[in-house]
């Protein structure tokens, strides 16, 4: 993973102070390169989006804006270590912030730890999601339309239902993107990277007019009698692929969709634009985020999806 760049020019380093920070973790606290670069990443992360709600530096940001933070990591469903390690590097940075007089108060200092919470959904690594990937085997038309349905879910996070629910005319090869209806029945966007769309678009040319028999519906995905593959169906499918892998986490479809959103945050993905791929509504509003623009997800799920 490259380390995070910052530079003097950059307006969200020199407001919140990220250079110096690093600087620090680098030289005075004696971190390895490792935890510089998380740190500093995880820290960059918070800064944007505290600087998306209209924050102006590290002094101007409240304990409940580090709550709401934290409980958006948390709604996005990342692993507990993660977010245990940002609420770390937060209280790090500071603590940092205050001996250097940049900051009088510390408003992270009763942030709950992960320690407590529910177990939160299962998270794979890049290598298990790479076994699972790579287990439906062969040429016939049901290991080829698995093979899309694994890549699309895991490449675009998308809900079950979303997925079961995409039509045809969702997917914009020319793009690379795909429509996804949500829950309220909401429209977004979401890329789609060279991998799945490469397996999507081979499933939808060789073997979805080979399934359909006039009953499908437009539905992307079918099942073997060549009616629209339901929930279920899309279940057994993943849940097979685990088996074949040799997975011994339980893998369901929002086992994908975290995971997703994992991958992009770990290699430095804005939180903003993970919300916005997902679907994902802040739980103390609404209306936090404004719409962000489909070349800059595009951008980011390029730069930060293992498989993108």
């Amino acid at each position: 993973m490259a380390p995070v760049a910052t530079t003097a020019a950059d307006p969200l380093n020199r407001e919140f102070r990220l250079e110096a920070f690093r600087d620090y973790l680098a030289l005075e606290a004696g971190g390895s390169r490792h935890t510089v670069d998380n740190y500093t990443r995880d820290v960059r992360r918070f800064a944007a989006w505290a600087q998306g709600l209209g924050r102006t530096g590290p002094d101007r940001v409240s304990e409940a804006d580090v709550r709401q933070f934290v409980y958006a990591l948390k709604d996005i469903g990342l692993a507990v270590a993660t977010i245990r390690r940002q609420i770390s590097a937060l209280r790090t940075y500071y603590r940092f912030l205050v001996g250097e007089g940049h900051a009088v108060r510390d408003p992270t200092e009763r942030i709950e730890t992960a320690k407590g919470w529910r177990t939160l959904p299962t998270v794979l690594t890049v290598a298990e999601i790479e076994r699972l990937l790579g287990t439906p085997h062969g040429d016939g038309p049901l290991p080829i339309r698995d093979r899309a349905l694994l890549e699309l879910a895991y490449g675009t996070g998308m809900r079950v239902s979303e997925l079961v629910g995409t039509t045809l005319a969702d997917v914009q090869f020319d793009q690379g993107l795909v429509r996804v209806l949500g829950k309220g029945m909401k429209e977004r966007i979401v890329p789609v990277g060279r991998r799945a769309l490469g397996a999507v678009a081979l499933y939808a040319r060789e073997i979805r007019p080979r399934l359909d028999r006039g009953r499908g519906r437009s539905r992307l995905f079918l099942n073997a009698r060549g009616t629209p593959l339901s929930r279920v169906g899309a279940w057994g499918i993943i849940r097979q692929a685990a088996t074949r892998a040799g997975l011994t986490k339980r893998v369901t479809p929002h086992t994908l969709r975290h995971t997703f959103a994992t991958h992009l945050l770990e290699g430095g993905a804005d939180l903003r634009a993970v919300q916005e791929m997902l679907g994902h509504a802040d739980l103390s509003t609404t209306q936090l985020y404004t719409h962000v623009d489909r070349e800059y997800l595009r951008t980011v799920h390029r730069r930060f999806h293992p498989r993108a």
